[in-house]
């Protein structure tokens, strides 16, 4: 019988943005709906933002990430910001999550 591996071992997501993450999606969890549906615009420009990102590193053209409301938008964002760290392009990704989860 092999160990299991970690938690997160092989994500390519270091542990700083990973904590991050974690905490602003804790964040958008604990908002009222009437302040999420607010906070929605900006939220959902870091994902594109994060989207483009990765698109220009793979070299293909960016497209449009759907808005699909505030249940799902912690997925998308937790998506992109897995793909962004596994194209390379999640250098300052710790501390644009800080500087979101300051604004909701």
């Amino acid at each position: 019988m092999t160990p299991s591996a970690p938690q997160g071992a092989g994500s390519p997501t270091p542990p700083e943005v990973s904590d991050e993450l974690r905490r602003v999606v804790e964040r958008w969890h604990q908002l009222p709906l009437d302040h999420a549906l607010s906070c929605m615009p900006s939220v959902h420009l870091v994902v594109q933002q994060l989207a483009d990102r990765v698109a220009g590193e793979r070299g293909v053209d960016p497209l449009e990430v759907p808005d699909l409301g505030p249940a799902v938008l912690m997925d998308q964002l937790a998506v992109m910001v897995r793909d962004a760290c596994a194209a390379g392009a999640g250098g300052d990704l710790a501390d644009r999550l800080a500087t979101l989860r300051s604004s909701l």
